[in-house]
């Protein structure tokens, strides 16, 4: 009699849930191409220079500014570590939901419906302002318009599994409130 498959680890168990597949990864049927847009911006945010340097800019870049980069990342950390939290088993990287997880709408998704998404813009806003970088800046914008488009995507899969999900929208801003491309409250 043959011998069962290993059950996986904890880790790869954990991930299997998210519903990765090779053909995901080449067909894009779970969102997999606006994870990896995500995961290549996010990590030219943390690894890339400042470009130009603050020393090649004709202003002198002020302290007070890096310091407000700073804590804008370190809020922006904390507000993603809070989302992480509150969201628990339903979290998933990617813009399909998890089967059967409920819609969260306490804490943080009371007043955004993609506070984790708000975490990460924050985050490269406090990259930005804590390098003195136009490059970062870009990259803040390029993430923005990235994060709005998985959201959409996201949405239109959340208003299918949950009926309620209309009225969440409508109440509840988006990414950014009165920011149009990060809130179209319905």
């Amino acid at each position: 009699m043959p011998t069962p498959p290993p059950e996986p680890s904890g880790l790869v168990s954990f991930v299997g849930r998210w519903g990765f597949s090779w053909a995901g990864w080449l067909d894009n049927r779970r969102g997999e191409w606006w994870l990896a847009g995500q995961v290549l911006l996010i990590a030219a945010v943390v690894l890339l220079p400042a470009l130009p340097s603050p020393r090649q800019l004709p202003v002198t870049w002020p302290l007070a500014a890096r310091w407000g980069g700073g804590l804008l990342l370190l809020a922006g950390l904390a507000q993603a570590l809070q989302s992480l939290r509150t969201l628990g088993a339903s979290l998933t990287p990617l813009p399909e939901p998890m089967a059967g997880a409920p819609l969260v709408r306490q804490g943080l998704y009371g007043r955004c419906r993609h506070p984790l998404y708000q975490a990460i813009l924050i985050c490269s806003l406090g990259m930005a302002l804590l390098r003195g970088s136009l490059l970062h800046l870009a990259l803040l914008l390029a993430l923005a318009w990235l994060l709005g488009g998985k959201a959409r995507r996201e949405e239109r899969s959340l208003a299918q599994l949950h009926p309620d999900y209309g009225a969440y929208r409508t109440a509840t801003a988006a990414i950014v409130p009165r920011i149009p491309w990060l809130d179209w409250r319905a």
